[in-house]
């Protein structure tokens, strides 16, 4: 119990709520496969420019537009 106490009381780790956990899903992420692909270069600069992780982020980027558009069609 006492552990249990000092936890709610930990301002730097404060306890989490149902609706924090709404967008989490348990499981293995998406395979990758290697494309060849050509975009503008302005773009790839901009990603780049965000730092390490650039390609994660234009595949984020992208997966969105397709649940957007794979939704609606």
């Amino acid at each position: 119990m006492m552990i249990q106490r000092m936890a709610t009381r930990d301002a730097d780790n404060p306890a989490t709520k149902k609706a924090d956990w709404a967008q989490a899903f348990i499981g293995a992420p998406p395979l990758k496969t290697p494309v060849n692909a050509k975009f503008d270069v302005d773009v790839v600069e901009w990603f780049r420019s965000q730092g390490r992780g650039y390609q994660a982020r234009m595949n984020a980027v992208l997966r969105r537009y397709m649940e957007v558009h794979r939704k609606a069609g």
